[in-house]
């Protein structure tokens, strides 16, 4: 599987997977016109739009790409409903039911966010026989996944760092607390890569940095020493 990003962090999220035969746009949090100019203006491959959650930053590009192209959208229930989409484009997944697109199989999964109902992804290639999996904007993944070729995980933020902003005025205490119950920090993604099967695991990325909050070189520095596993900086 190749990986491309597109956009990555709080001011929007669009990444690109693609297995050689067809591809998937994983959320549209940029504009629409952003994501093709991104694309090289060549949508053809894209077979459908997987949607985590409604929030703005993972789908401002949404009804510009409804409106001009033919590609699907495929969201839970609950965020469709949020976007007020509903149309023929739209298809809804639910939580551990598997849905078949072109050369993809995906199992989508609860995740835990401020969100009507959202999702992460566990997308396996028909073509490659590859496994990648999902997870972005999530204080905490209750599952396990075994056999990954690719991971993409959100790494928001560090504890550490995240306390010195409170106790310089630079982040609210109720920010913090928001933080706290809606994004996945290193500590979580430490113990996520601990409690899982990383055997098979080829490449992780890690997506949706605060600039804040995150250092993205020591993130990717100690997530490399841990798995010593090539990890990849979601930039964009």
């Amino acid at each position: 599987m190749i990986i491309k990003t597109l956009a990555s962090g709080s001011k929007g999220n669009a990444y690109l997977l693609s297995d050689g035969h067809s591809e998937l746009l994983l959320e549209c949090g940029i504009s629409f016109k952003k994501i093709r100019e991104g694309l090289g203006f060549n949508l053809s491959k894209i077979a459908a739009c997987l949607v985590s959650h409604e929030h703005g930053d993972h789908t401002a590009g949404i009804n510009k790409m409804l409106r001009e192209t033919s590609i699907p959208v495929y969201a839970s229930e609950g965020t469709i409903s949020a976007l007020k989409i509903q149309d023929k484009q739209t298809f809804k997944l639910v939580n551990k039911t598997p849905s078949t697109v072109a050369t993809f199989r995906i199992m989508p999964f609860d995740v835990q966010h401020d969100a009507s109902e959202p999702l992460g992804f566990m997308i396996d290639s028909i073509h490659t026989k590859e496994r990648l999996v999902f997870i972005t904007d999530s204080y905490y993944v209750k599952y396990k996944f075994p056999k990954m070729d690719y991971l993409m995980i959100e790494c928001n933020y560090a504890a550490d760092i995240l306390e010195e902003n409170v106790q310089s005025d630079r982040v609210h205490r109720t920010q913090k607390k928001r933080v706290l119950q809606s994004h996945f920090s290193l500590e979580n993604v430490k113990d996520f890569l601990k409690a899982n099967d990383l055997s098979k695991l080829k490449e992780i990325h890690l997506l949706h940095i605060s600039d804040s909050n995150g250092d993205p070189e020591r993130f990717k520095h100690e997530i490399q020493e841990l798995t010593g596993i090539p990890v990849y900086i979601a930039r964009g």
